[in-house]
């Protein structure tokens, strides 16, 4: 009973923070998606990546200049013997304003290079999504580091 209640209170407190406006199903989906995005990260699944973009889309990476199109996916492309063994998105703040939303907060990942090394990351981020044939896309993407 003390660790349910240890995680209620814990949870409770962790979701007081996020703003989520608009409607449930489109934030909910937003959700969902980003989600998928930090599993396709994880398992290194470039082409999920890049369908996780409308055609359009741009990313802003940290000390970077704006890529689109395949420069864009090859940006996630990690060399042989590196992988992304954690990634997982804090969304602060979600607004749906019809076909368009944007979302914000922080992020934090671990990878290993090949001789089993860990390194973390942590930044914050915002993500500008389109409404593309029904589904949630990312169109502007911009992150940077907190460290």
């Amino acid at each position: 009973m003390r660790v349910f209640l240890v995680i209620f209170v814990f949870s409770f407190f962790q979701l007081q923070g996020q703003t989520f406006t608009g409607n449930k199903n489109d934030i909910n989906m937003i959700l969902e998606n980003t989600k998928k995005f930090s599993e396709y990260v994880m398992n290194s699944n470039y082409q999920m990546i890049g369908e996780s973009y409308t055609d359009d889309a741009k990313i802003f990476p940290n000390k970077s200049k704006i890529l689109q199109g395949e420069d864009l996916v090859n940006y996630w492309k990690l060399p042989e013997g590196f992988s992304t063994i954690h990634h997982k998105i804090f969304q602060e703040e979600i607004t749906v304003i019809e076909d368009i939303a944007y979302d914000y907060g922080y992020y934090e990942g671990k990878t290993k290079n090949p001789k089993g090394e860990i390194s973390s990351w942590e930044g914050k981020y915002i993500i500008v999504w389109k409404k593309v044939s029904g589904e949630w896309k990312m169109y502007l993407d911009i992150w940077n580091s907190v460290k």
